[in-house]
């Protein structure tokens, strides 16, 4: 797949696409069995792309790192082919529903500096140079915590995958700039992001993607108040520990208390500047849609009101849900349902609509699939189908109690 020869511009608006047209030439890519619809040529109206991004109600980039990948690793490289498949199967792509969704394609990847704005360019120049080894032999382990792998491409790919999200960002600021309801973005992306440290991966994770995405929305597009909700069923530590003592950037995780990688406490809330702009809630096991939606009301919302943000960038991680293998939370595919809704009219309502998700976790494929589909149809404003994936009958009461109880002790510690 070409994911190197076409990127969107830094806009600075609509007159931007009054000034310049863009070339794109129709072209339809297959990978591993799986096909991503044809785009569109912009070469013969320059009003097109700011009349496509203005008039879309998803925006979405896909990034599936087909080479980075480890037999039987549950990190693997059938993850966003799935997704794609189940969007296409669900008639949710732009080959079935126009300019209303949006795939951008042939983005650049991020760049070196893009990335060292997050990560210490020792650890991105040293990670460079062990492609060398791992091409020798194959698959190399550049993390024991995880563990995180590395194969030949993986450096590449992740700057790609990195390049997708700053992609996405830039075209949403730029449709929020010509119209009051931009299309929320999605970064269907792997290698995922959240637990890697300015220092180094960790995690099944290489390069901070919402991180890096959140740097550059300040440093390039002025937008100095980001808003990030990680609802991840593991606490992304990497963004925490990226942000721990910036009074601008508020990082708000929702996680199984106990689950990988040990961090995320409750009181965990920042440090110098910073203090009280890192929320950290660890759920109980066994929480589920009705503790999420609590959370919501009592958490998120009123966090965000507070902050006060210019831009809502959220890392989404799909392992909460009740089928997946690595957690023992009760999340259902209605839930991310109503967690996309709800997230997208906070954007509309704090910041412009200005939201781009970003892909982390989520390791059964099923599920997985299902909930990102789901969520697009909460983006799109179009009924659940949730019903036709879950099943109700292998839940359990969640534990209310103990939720009800973390739930008062963050309040407390952050006065909300």
């Amino acid at each position: 797949m070409e994911l190197q020869t076409f990127r969107l511009p830094y806009f600075a608006g609509c007159r931007y696409f009054q000034r310049h047209s863009i070339l794109r030439r129709q072209f339809c890519t297959k990978r591993s069995g799986f096909s991503i619809s044809c785009s569109y040529s912009l070469d013969k109206d320059p009003n097109l792309l700011i009349e496509k991004l203005t008039g879309a109600r998803v925006i979405y980039s896909v990034a599936p790192a087909m080479g980075h990948n480890q037999e039987a690793h549950p990190e693997s490289h059938l993850r966003v082919p799935a997704i794609v498949s189940a969007l296409e199967k669900a008639e949710l792509t732009s080959k079935f529903r126009g300019s209303e969704i949006i795939e951008l394609q042939n983005f650049k990847p991020a760049s070196v500096d893009d990335i060292a704005n997050v990560h210490a360019k020792a650890y991105v120049a040293g990670l460079e140079k062990a492609m060398d080894q791992a091409s020798e032999q194959g698959i190399i382990y550049i993390d024991g915590s995880g563990p995180t792998y590395a194969t030949a491409t993986t450096f590449q790919e992740s700057l790609v995958a990195a390049g997708a999200g700053i992609t996405l960002v830039n075209s949403v600021v730029a449709a929020s700039k010509c119209t009051q309801n931009p299309p929320v973005g999605f970064a269907l992306i792997r290698p995922p992001g959240h637990h890697a440290i300015p220092k180094g991966p960790m995690g099944f994770c290489v390069f901070g993607n919402v991180a890096i995405a959140a740097r550059h929305a300040q440093l390039v597009h002025g937008l100095k108040r980001v808003f990030i909700i990680d609802f991840d069923v593991h606490h992304g530590n990497g963004t925490n520990d990226a942000f721990y003592d910036d009074p601008d950037i508020f990082f708000l995780s929702t996680h199984q208390d106990g689950s990988y990688p040990g961090t995320g406490k409750i009181d965990e809330i920042g440090h110098g500047d910073g203090e009280g702009t890192t929320l950290n809630l660890p759920l109980p096991g066994g929480s589920g849609d009705i503790s999420m939606r609590t959370v919501f009301d009592e958490v998120i919302v009123p966090s965000a009101q507070r902050f006060k943000p210019d831009i809502i960038l959220v890392s989404a991680g799909y392992d909460a849900h009740v089928l997946d293998p690595l957690a023992s939370l009760q999340f259902t595919t209605g839930t991310y349902y109503t967690l996309a809704s709800n997230i997208k009219e906070l954007a509309k309502d704090l910041c412009g609509g200005r939201c781009v998700f970003f892909l982390e976790g989520g390791y059964n494929l099923d599920s997985l699939s299902y909930s990102v589909t789901d969520s697009f149809r909460a983006f799109l404003g179009e009924k659940s189908l949730a019903s036709e994936f879950d099943n109700p009958s292998i839940l359990y009461e969640e534990p209310s109690t103990k939720v009800k109880q973390a739930i008062q002790r963050v309040k407390h510690i952050h006065s909300l």
